[in-house]
């Protein structure tokens, strides 16, 4: 017998304030001209001063258990991945557990940032397969704009709030074919010596006494993106035995669309099969891939039995793909 992750729901949230291009002119020097040719942001969510990440991560995994007809307690399993938390802690997913009526089960946060939902289906197919539980709401949810300088043009126009959600079920009948629904293969990197390219300059224990402000080496980040994101197109390919034409859908971590214009390239894949969210929402980091998820199920783009290959980099650096079978 062969179990299988299948995704049965899916839910998202982004905030009602949405900061457009113009508004970026206002605050820091730069032109709506120079932020869409470099990375194909127009818009992106900014979440209320009193508007927690776990707030986000509460209304993006209600819509997922009401698109699945579930309640709370069909669930028996919460991971959420962020790199913005309400505090140190309880986690994210004790909040969502709580707030959602969840009985006792795992609950716990994942940190890998833009590659953070990665991890986190990764780590939830783990659970699942092994049987260690059956139904798992997995979420991406981030308060991105809370970490920002808001004199750096650098980096305070590529990042956005929101939050995303599936629900990820135990399918036993499944076969073990690729053409049986569910999670594929899953590939999950990090190369901590390129720690310094990403990183916030405070919080946590080392730097309590700095504000706590999201740094990048922009061209730098780009090139290696680009090339790992390469790599492991390759590598999920080559672990499956397919070949770019039997994918439907890539879904892409939406940070630059340069780089999601790469990998398509790499796939030979026309950019009619790629969801593209970054020019309305930005970077929202580990909440990217589930929003983009979700407006695609939403909108009857993605529809089921469709082979979708997700991937992320984010900051470690870190990176992963999954391949999934809708």
């Amino acid at each position: 017998m062969t179990i299988r992750s299948v995704i049965t729901a899916c839910g998202g949230y982004l905030p009602e304030k949405i900061v457009t291009n113009a508004d970026m002119e206002k605050i820091v020097d730069t032109t709506d001209e120079w932020i869409q040719q470099r990375t194909g942001i127009k818009e992106r969510h900014m979440a209320a001063a009193d508007e927690k990440t776990s707030d986000m991560a509460i209304a993006a995994a209600k819509e997922a258990l009401l698109h699945g007809s579930y309640k709370g307690e069909d669930i028996d399993g919460i991971i959420v991945a962020t790199c913005t938390p309400d505090n140190t802690f309880p986690s994210i997913a004790i909040r969502v557990q709580d707030a959602l009526d969840i009985p006792p089960g795992l609950a716990f946060d994942v940190q890998a940032v833009c590659s953070g939902f990665i991890y986190a289906l990764s780590v939830a197919n783990s659970f699942i397969q092994t049987g260690l539980a059956r139904r798992i709401l997995v979420i991406g949810a981030e308060k991105m704009t809370s970490i920002l300088n808001w004199d750096d043009r650098a980096t305070c126009v590529l990042f956005g709030d929101g939050a995303g959600a599936i629900v990820l079920e135990a399918d036993e009948a499944a076969q073990g074919s690729l053409e049986d629904r569910g999670v594929l293969s899953t590939h999950l990197y990090a190369n901590g010596h390129l720690k310094d390219l990403l990183y916030t300059t405070g919080g946590g224990t080392g730097n309590n006494d700095k504000p706590d402000h999201v740094m990048m080496e922009g061209r730098d980040v780009f090139r290696h993106a680009v090339q790992y994101m390469s790599d492991i197109v390759n590598e999920v390919l080559e672990h499956n035995h397919i070949s770019p034409d039997d994918i439907d859908w890539l879904v892409p971590h939406q940070a630059n669309i340069r780089i999601i214009e790469a990998t398509a390239k790499k796939l030979d894949m026309s950019m009619d099969q790629v969801i593209v969210t970054v020019d309305r929402h930005g970077n929202t980091s580990a909440a990217s891939i589930p929003l983009a998820l979700n407006e695609a199920v939403r909108s009857g783009q993605v529809k089921q039995g469709d082979l979708l290959l997700m991937e992320a980099l984010g900051a470690g650096l870190t990176w992963g793909a999954a391949l999934v079978r809708f």
